[in-house]
């Protein structure tokens, strides 16, 4: 017997689109983070910045584990991951809330 395969509604969303790497963080909705940037100091603290405004400091064991991680990882995701910044998928809702208007 041959395999069958789903072409209908019965077909998971799993089967049509499965993706991987940054790209399985964001669509065309929700672009990935960007404007951040880090430097080192020479005491061995880091500063990342957000569009040239420091966002957040880090020193010792801390510094030194996010230097690792943004070796590993794309940059701007780890850099928004550590400042806290980076998009939880409800800012259009929140928009719209007749709290916020």
């Amino acid at each position: 017997m041959p395999p069958t395969v789903a072409t209908g509604p019965e077909r998971s969303l799993k089967e049509t689109y499965e993706p991987t790497g940054p790209q399985a963080l964001h669509n065309e909705h929700m672009p990935g983070p960007d404007g951040f940037d880090h430097a080192t100091r020479a005491d061995g603290s880091v500063v990342i910045t957000h569009h040239g405004r420091a966002a957040t400091t880090l020193r010792g064991g801390r510094a030194a584990q996010f230097l690792a991680e943004v070796e590993d990882d794309d940059p701007q995701e780890v850099m928004a991951r550590w400042t806290g910044n980076y998009r939880r998928g409800n800012e259009r809702t929140a928009r719209n809330h007749p709290r916020n208007r």
